[in-house]
């Protein structure tokens, strides 16, 4: 079915197209919202939701482009509304706990060790010359250029080095700075 019949077979109600714009874009939309969301069944109940919006308010729909260009728009903008909401949520609780307690209890000390601890892991599982660069870059505080005249190096190649380790970096600690949110 072509964007024009689709366009106009959801704005007069027409369940066959909507279904079918459903089961062609619905695996497509949610491997999007996963990439967006780093849960799949959370990007689920998303795409159900846009397709909901999308049925419910089938007669108002003005859709100027691409129907495909619209459905991933709007599982774009519901995703990063319900990142903010996630955030906004973990800030109030973490501002609520910091209130209650106005420092760390004792074994978050311990939690706040054991991160330093799998950071240091991650730096030392970083191949030797993107260690190095990382080490000069964030312990030294040497500019890239610096770095660069250092080691003979181009200043790109630099970059790109401390890209994969901060890349490298966030992978790692993605999980352990999620437990230590949770647990504060």
């Amino acid at each position: 079915m072509d964007q024009l019949k689709w366009k106009e077979g959801l704005s007069k109600g027409s369940e066959e197209a909507y279904y079918l714009l459903f089961y062609t874009y619905f695996k497509p939309l949610t491997a999007f919202a996963t990439k967006l969301l780093g849960d799949q069944e959370a990007a689920k109940d998303l795409v159900q939701e846009v397709f909901g919006s999308l049925y419910e308010k089938r007669n108002d729909l003005n859709i100027k482009g691409s129907l495909k260009s619209y459905l991933f728009t709007a599982v774009n903008n519901k995703a990063l509304n319900e990142i903010r909401q996630i955030k906004l949520h973990r800030a109030h609780h973490l501002e609520i706990a910091y209130r209650q307690n106005e420092t760390f209890p004792p074994n978050k000390d311990l939690e706040l060790a054991d991160l330093q601890a799998q950071i240091d892991k991650l730096i030392e599982k970083l191949p030797a010359r993107c260690r190095e660069i990382f080490e000069l870059s964030r312990f030294q505080k040497l500019s890239n250029e610096e770095i660069a005249g250092r080691l003979g190096l181009s200043k790109r190649t630099v970059e790109t080095q401390i890209s994969i380790a901060l890349k490298h970096m966030r992978k790692g600690l993605k999980l352990a700075i999620l437990h230590f949110l949770l647990h504060f």
